[in-house]
């Protein structure tokens, strides 16, 4: 833990499951006549007179006690040794994570992934001569060839939106061994999935706007670390360059957390009976999910996590056009750009110019959320009805919208 942080919360029973963890962490110490959830501080500074005491408060960019229940919650979720660094969205973590690569450096990224992140490396790359190395992070050889020289591993698994799984326990090793720096993005397995930290990693990345936070009302992001400096030094980099999530939001982001165990065993059950459902129907060319036994995921996925995940990638017969005709026929599901909220939402994510030209045209990248499987079904079965088993045409791989997109 921030030896400068003195104990506000009451400490957690060793052996504890992760369901119980994301309810019990991050409550205050017990007193009688005290209140069982963390308040909520309002206030741009403190009190302070003569030189800061350890553990005091000083201006709200540098620290406040609202973000503290919220960040220890979270490194108890991933098993952490240091208070998480929460930040005002996923990507300002994601920059913090490559503030450290010297310029003229090289960094290894999944061809697949959020396409903001890959924008923001090739951005570092333009201003600062930074080498980027895209690898099928599926390809355990693929990735350790490019980790020569390196100086950061940066990987998603399940991969954003193309769900292929890393090796992690491979990779991650790799780099510790060659004394390169190694990130896992674990917004799409959450925390009761997979925890990297325990697997080799040495930096856990969410948007917190996804599943931990899960109702789609707030944008945050946090860093994990064991290593006592690089947590140092994350915080410090939150403060210098004011990436600071507001009060409100953070707190909304505990609440949320309280009941994450129940909403990612609910949508990843139903993610699993869609994926089944779908992997069967005439109007489907290809549906992915890792708990489809042929799935190129799924060995590797039943191997190094808990449970398959809640998205779902889909591409139906007639290309484009079907792809399009099914989001605007649903009724139900929500066409929104995110995912994790407890409504389930789809697109089609070569819809964005920014989006990688590897990903199908005519993926439907799907968030399951927590309604009833049988009405999400239903749902999209009428509006596969709609299109027939189209022409066996299985996609279009060509062509990009003008649009910008988000996570």
């Amino acid at each position: 833990m921030d030896p400068a942080r003195t104990p506000e919360h009451e400490p957690l029973p060793r052996g504890l499951s992760p369901a119980t963890v994301a309810v019990a962490a991050g409550r205050p110490l017990r007193r009688q006549g005290g209140p069982v959830n963390p308040p909520v501080v309002l206030s741009s500074t403190y009190v302070s007179q003569g030189v800061q005491g350890p553990g005091e408060l000083l201006y709200t960019r540098m620290d406040t006690e609202t973000w503290h229940p919220f960040e220890e919650a979270l490194a108890a979720l991933e098993g952490a040794a240091q208070p998480a660094v929460v930040f005002s969205s996923g990507m300002a973590a994601i920059a913090s994570v490559f503030a450290d690569v010297p310029a003229g450096g090289t960094v290894v990224v999944p061809r697949h992934a959020y396409q903001v992140t890959l924008g923001f490396a090739d951005d570092l790359a333009a201003r600062t001569g930074v080498s980027v190395r895209r690898v099928d992070v599926a390809d355990t050889e693929q990735v350790l060839a490019a980790l020569d020289g390196a100086d950061l591993l940066l990987v998603e698994s399940p991969t954003n939106p193309m769900l292929e799984v890393a090796d992690l326990p491979v990779l991650l090793a790799a780099a510790r061994e060659r004394g390169i720096r190694s990130a896992v993005d674990n917004t799409f397995a959450t925390p009761l999935g997979q925890q990297p930290l325990a697997l080799g990693a040495d930096l856990v990345v969410h948007s917190v706007t996804k599943y931990l936070a899960g109702h789609s009302d707030v944008v945050l992001g946090a860093v994990v670390t064991d290593d006592a400096d690089l947590a140092r030094r994350t915080r410090a980099y939150r403060t210098l360059h004011g990436s600071i999530a507001g009060p409100w939001e953070v707190w909304l982001a505990l609440r949320g957390m309280r009941t994450l165990a129940l909403r990612v065993e609910r949508s990843q059950a139903t993610a699993a009976e869609l994926a089944r459902r779908l992997a069967e129907h005439p109007a489907v060319a290809e549906v992915r999910h890792p708990s489809l036994p042929d799935d190129p995921g799924h060995e590797r996925a039943a191997r190094t996590m808990r449970g398959f995940g809640s998205v779902l990638g889909l591409r139906p017969r007639g290309g484009v056009e079907a792809a399009d005709a099914l989001v605007a026929a649903v009724r139900l599901w929500l066409p929104a750009t995110s995912l994790g909220g407890v409504e389930s939402c789809l697109e089609r994510r070569r819809r964005f110019a920014t989006e990688s030209g590897t990903v199908p045209e005519d993926l439907l990248r799907m968030s399951v959320g927590i309604e009833d499987v049988e009405d999400l079904w239903a749902d999209l079965a009428q509006a596969l009805g709609a299109l027939g088993a189209g022409d066996g045409h299985d996609g279009d791989d060509d062509g990009h919208s003008e649009n910008e997109g988000a996570r």
